[in-house]
């Protein structure tokens, strides 16, 4: 197979989001079939959707390459708007009547919790890009490969930030009501408790309230020095610090990477309420200290100029779509099939794997891939091109 990276993205969003799938294989190689559950629209798509362009990117690349050993990526999308009980009909339509070779997705946590369950019983290889701890067991879920960071991870690299950078004692932590945010925010919470800060406020909000004052004046009567934000809707992140603006408090806003992205830019009042904001990063989207950024993920930025929009998203959330479909494809190469017994023992096996987004190990006994030493801390201001510097006093 061809692993070059050439090739036109072809794919579009629109064709994506209303379940159009990509096909090119001749009637004699059967495709390798790619479910892909992803949140297209809703409160909580923007990962979703810069998730997806790296998926199109990668598959059309792939098959306009000649494909894997001849057969073509075949990206079977089912919009979940977000939505569990969407993820769960998706699950089971991928597992049962399209019989996909692998899945990917669903892009919120709330989803993936019931997906994963039936990925396991049907033994469809699955790719988890969600943070929940409890996604990834190798016992229960033995088909389930989690290739990004996992809460502790983020938990660990914002807590560390907030209190041992920018020595703050007490801090409010706020997050949405989805599965994700839930179990993101409780995690922090304890967190916070267990290293001896005051947590003086905190809340678990509707991803689609508007206005967000009243939470922001209690942590302020708090004496918040800092406030925890978990929520991946870029509206909500949006409202929080255009109200935190509004009420002329400039204390840190600190967490999830969505409050990077260049979509909540557009939804503030004023370019000035993005300052004092950190996000978690990775060390391959992050500029060193002359303003460089790694040699692979300047090569894509450059390879996708004019292809795919890196404006309005973080990069790393478009290289997870990229390593996802790659992961599929190398393990299909170098297996000579897509049976699930082989692509889950090649997964069982890889060491330092070179993605875009990072380097995934994975042993039969550990399912968690991504290295917490690619974990950092970021300027949310600072997005170019989906990339960002590191947070003031970070390294």
């Amino acid at each position: 197979m061809s692993m070059t990276r050439r090739g036109m993205l072809y794919g579009s969003l629109g064709a994506v989001a209303a379940g159009v799938t990509h096909r090119g294989a001749s009637a004699a190689a059967e495709p390798i079939r790619f479910g892909w559950l992803v949140a297209l629209t809703g409160a909580n798509s923007a990962f979703g959707i810069g998730v997806n362009r790296g998926v199109v990117y990668a598959a059309n690349q792939i098959n306009a390459a000649g494909g894997v050993n001849g057969r073509m990526i075949e990206v079977i999308a089912r919009d979940t708007q977000g939505d569990p009980a969407k993820a769960v009909n998706a699950a089971v339509e991928m597992a049962s009547s399209r019989k996909v070779h692998a899945a990917f997705g669903p892009t919120n946590s709330g989803e993936t919790l019931a997906t994963t369950p039936i990925f396991a019983r049907a033994k469809v290889p699955s790719l988890v890009i969600n943070l929940v701890n409890s996604l990834i067991d190798p016992v229960k879920y033995p088909n389930a490969f989690r290739m990004g960071a996992n809460n502790t991870q983020w938990d660990d690299a914002n807590r560390h930030y907030i209190l041992d950078i920018m020595k703050a004692k007490k801090v409010a932590v706020i997050g949405d009501n989805t599965g994700y945010g839930t179990t993101a925010t409780a995690d922090s919470i304890a967190g916070f408790k267990k290293a001896g800060a005051e947590v003086v406020y905190d809340a678990v909000i509707d991803a689609n309230a508007q206005d967000l004052s009243p939470n922001l004046l209690r942590a302020r009567a708090g004496g918040a020095e800092a406030v925890a934000v978990w929520s991946d809707s870029t509206g909500m992140n949006a409202r929080l610090m255009n109200a935190r603006g509004q009420l002329g408090w400039d204390v840190v806003l600190s967490g999830h990477p969505a409050m990077g992205s260049g979509d909540v830019l557009r939804l503030l009042e004023k370019p000035a309420y993005w300052e004092k904001v950190y996000v978690i990063g990775c060390k391959t989207c992050s500029f060193d200290d002359k303003g460089n950024l790694p040699a692979p993920t300047q090569a894509f930025i450059d390879e996708v100029k004019g292809k795919v929009e890196l404006s309005d998203t973080s990069l790393y959330w478009v290289l997870v779509g990229v390593d996802g479909v790659r992961l599929v494809a190398d393990a299909v190469a170098k297996t000579g099939s897509s049976d699930a017994d082989a692509m889950i023992g090649y997964w069982n096996h890889v060491t330092k794997w070179p993605g875009l987004y990072g380097h995934y190990s994975w042993t039969p006994e550990e399912h968690n891939g991504y290295p917490t030493d690619e974990v950092v801390m970021s300027l949310a201001s600072s997005q170019k091109n989906g990339c960002f510097t590191l947070a003031p006093g970070y390294a």
